[in-house]
């Protein structure tokens, strides 16, 4: 047998309404003054409202931090950091989108470690120790709840990520009343999200496993099976539940099994264009699934009958390509742009996208099929 590790988050809490009982939660990891890092949309939507009267309730002191950006820059996480140390907290609550949940475990290492943000970027530089921490995804995409790592933007339009076990939360908690009210096209982007790390979890590299293996698997199924009814019909608590686990066993894979191209291509639409990050990954998905497919194709048929039950007697051939079509088609229904064209990125601007992707060997180690300057223009020219 293989010899692997895999780490996730300690605890995992999945219960409607679980978001109501946050205070006895943190309460019972040791928190008595916590610092609930979210944005403003939430605060709006009063999607924080049973999650502050059972904070207090419960005896736990709150100061709210809700000037999270998308993409969170630097200077944004930096300011989070600074408000949690002026407060003397003692627990950290990551309360939203992957930025909010990216953004908290940023706050509950540095309030804690003297490190400064540069110099963390990369895998394993961070320090302990942090501040408890509890993360509460109101999105079924990132799966940043139980994934060491957390991307940022650096001033020069970069996104760089921090990867340490230090970052994993001491709680996980899954509330799938809080995605009720998600939009399409965001229930669309960041479903597509989860796909990609199911997928790129299940084809990668370096570290693929039994463990990551599975869960990828399971993954990809739920969200392939649930995503156009949570697009459609979002009040339907079920299917809303199906997504969160799905980007949950996604976020487990590949914390453990890491992404590759299409991750590494996204990165660069999202730092100079600042467009969503499930966005930019579903842009290059299909063109990155067609250049792999050469090196990829008895574990893309895999993946095709574990989610096509109608190609359980077809060949590997047959197979890898009806799921390449499969997700494209998938894709294709998504109410959001299809095109980096529609996304009004310009097309002299694509060099410059290739060479910005191809510093991000970080995570094109992992990708199945090595992937060169002139390979990712085709890829970024294929999907304009």
């Amino acid at each position: 047998m293989s010899q692997f590790s895999f780490e996730t988050s300690p605890k995992i809490i999945c219960e409607q309404g679980g978001a109501d009982r946050l205070g006895e939660i943190a309460k019972g990891i040791g928190i008595s003054h916590v610092f609930l890092v979210t944005d403003q949309g939430l605060i709006k939507a009063n999607l924080l409202d049973g999650t502050l009267a059972s904070l207090s309730a419960a005896g736990v002191r709150v100061t709210v931090f809700s000037d999270v950006l998308a993409d969170p820059p630097e200077l944004s996480v930096q300011a989070a950091v600074d408000n949690a140390r002026a407060a003397g907290v003692d627990g950290v609550v990551g309360f939203g989108g992957g930025s909010s949940l990216d953004t908290a475990k940023l706050v509950s290492l540095l309030v804690r470690t003297p490190q400064a943000l540069p110099e963390i970027y990369g895998i394993g530089l961070a320090r302990g120790p942090r501040l408890p921490l509890i993360q509460v995804p109101t999105t079924a995409g990132t799966g940043s709840e139980v994934t060491p790592i957390s991307i940022l933007t650096t001033p020069s339009h970069e996104k760089k990520g921090v990867v340490s076990p230090l970052l994993y939360p001491d709680v996980a908690l899954l509330d799938s009343r809080l995605t009720l009210g998600l939009p399409p096209s965001i229930t669309a982007m960041t479903g597509v999200d989860a796909m990609v790390h199911a997928i790129e979890a299940y084809t990668t590299r370096l570290k693929k496993n039994p463990l990551s293996d599975a869960l990828a698997i399971k993954a990809l199924q739920l969200l392939y099976a649930n995503i156009l009814e949570a697009v459609s019909n979002g009040q339907n608590a079920t299917v809303r539940e199906n997504m969160l686990l799905g980007s949950l066993f996604a976020g487990m894979a590949f914390a453990n099994a890491p992404v590759g191209a299409v991750h590494a291509l996204a990165y660069p639409l999202g730092g100079h264009y600042h467009l969503p990050h499930g966005l930019t990954n579903s842009l290059v998905l299909v063109p990155v699934l067609e250049f792999n497919l050469p090196q990829t194709e008895a574990l893309y048929a895999e993946l095709g009958r574990a989610v096509l039950p109608e190609l359980a007697g077809a060949g590997n051939k047959a197979a890898a390509s009806a799921f390449v079509a499969a997700i494209r088609e998938r894709v294709a229904v998504m109410p959001y742009a299809q095109t980096l064209r529609d996304c009004n990125v310009k097309q002299d601007d694509l060099p410059m996208l290739a060479r910005d992707a191809m510093n991000v060997q970080r995570l094109l180690v992992n990708n199945p099929r090595d992937v060169t300057y002139e390979d990712a223009l085709a890829i970024y020219q294929a999907a304009y």
